[in-house]
């Protein structure tokens, strides 16, 4: 699993290996949310997301120019049971971290200490 320090992250083994979109229009303030990239999200030029394996792979997807998604590959850590901390490969992306606000088989969502997006 991707935790270190003794540190394990709080994640059903049903969330790895998804691409999980930001679902906008759920959103509040400081919360995201994201679904996975079968559900029936509403028209939208684009969505940014992630994919989070249980080795510690970390890949952000972000807006590509032509509206597809662009990859930013990187790593991810769990801090405790629901923070992880996530660095990226390209230096130019800072690392984050992330909050787990609430899990399910269909959402999560994700506070940012940093956001990027």
């Amino acid at each position: 699993m991707g935790a270190r320090c003794g540190a394990k992250a709080d994640l059903p083994a049903s969330v790895y290996g998804l691409t999980w979109l930001n679902s906008y229009e759920e959103d509040s303030a400081d919360v995201r949310t994201y679904r996975p990239n079968t559900f029936d999200f509403p028209p939208s030029r684009g969505r940014t997301g992630f994919m989070i394996q249980a080795d510690g792979t970390f890949i952000r997807y972000g807006i590509a120019p032509t509206d597809g998604l662009e990859e930013q590959p990187g790593k991810w850590e769990a801090k405790a049971k629901d923070r992880l901390l996530v660095t990226f490969d390209n230096p130019k992306h800072a690392p984050e971290e992330l909050e787990i606000i609430s899990v399910t088989a269909d959402q999560i969502k994700l506070r940012r200490k940093q956001d990027q997006e």
